[in-house]
């Protein structure tokens, strides 16, 4: 259920979260085969004992934003999709949750979306983008609200892209709670591979927590992506990377003892906490099972 309270005191979680980054190439605007690829990298990343899997912005479709628009019944997902089926069905057989990018069509409207299943397979809520990139202004409407998942004692901000461009996104959710901040995106060769590396380590030494990327591979509504799915530490430091060109799963541990011991040194919160800030946007939060 969601709740748009303050957020709670600053706690800890008790014990390790195992989350993989995954990324592979998709399909242009087949939402089933990408659906069945998203099915296989879940199975994959529960082997390793995975307990959440990201995937890359719009991972359904691919970017594809031409397709989606003329084509939306077919490469959109709609409230109640069959389509995703077998995503359902590989979270619920693993017990692992997903966040999976995704085009909705929203009534009239299109969004830019996370959509996150549980570890039962049940659909928990969607978060739509709120910081649109100049050329998907077109085509897209901004969301309205932040979104805050819960895991295992792990609370978990979600981005989407040109979200994590802009440091009150992040913020917001640190402000929240969350001790990491997982980003579905599309981020290409060249200047887009130089803002991740400078974005993401931003963000996590920012906050002190932990930063998620999940990128694409390959070429995509005509971006060359630059892959590199990769997390970092609370600190900033980079923990484990993908390559830029394959598909490729990165599994971490995010480490309450790491958590803690970074933001004992770097005091940012703590010392916003005392000058009462607290975020400056809506946020819903769920709790995944």
């Amino acid at each position: 259920m969601p709740l748009t309270t303050a957020p709670a005191a600053a706690r800890y979680p008790e014990r390790p979260l195992r989350i993989a980054t995954v990324q592979a190439q998709a399909v242009a605007g087949d939402v089933a085969a990408n659906a069945a690829q998203a099915a296989e990298l879940i199975r994959e990343a529960a082997e390793a004992d995975a307990r959440l899997v990201l995937f890359a912005e719009k991972f359904l479709s691919g970017y594809e934003p031409e397709l989606i628009r003329t084509d939306p019944l077919k490469c959109a997902v709609q409230p109640g999709d069959p389509r995703l089926a077998p995503i359902a069905e590989a979270c619920r057989e693993t017990g692992t949750a997903a966040i999976v990018g995704a085009a909705v069509q929203d009534g009239d409207d299109l969004r830019v979306s996370a959509l996150v299943l549980g570890p039962d397979g049940g659909f928990v809520t969607r978060y739509d983008k709120q910081y649109l990139f100049k050329t998907e202004r077109a085509y897209y409407r901004p969301g309205t609200a932040g979104c805050t998942l819960e895991l295992d004692g792990w609370r978990l901000g979600l981005g989407i892209c040109y979200d994590s461009g802009f440091p009150e996104h992040a913020r917001a959710a640190a402000l929240d709670g969350c001790h990491a901040y997982l980003v579905g995106a599309l981020f290409s060769m060249g200047h887009g591979h130089h803002e991740s590396r400078t974005w993401f380590p931003a963000r996590a030494l920012d906050n002190t927590l932990y930063t998620v990327l999940a990128n694409h591979i390959g070429h995509t509504g005509g971006w060359h992506t630059c892959g590199g799915s990769a997390v970092w530490a609370p600190d900033g430091r980079l923990l484990a990377e993908a390559g830029e060109d394959r598909r490729e799963l990165v599994v971490v541990d995010l480490d309450p003892a790491v958590l803690r011991t970074a933001r004992e040194t770097e005091t940012l919160l703590a010392d916003l906490a005392e000058a009462g800030a607290r975020p400056v946007a809506p946020r819903t939060r769920f709790t995944l099972g």
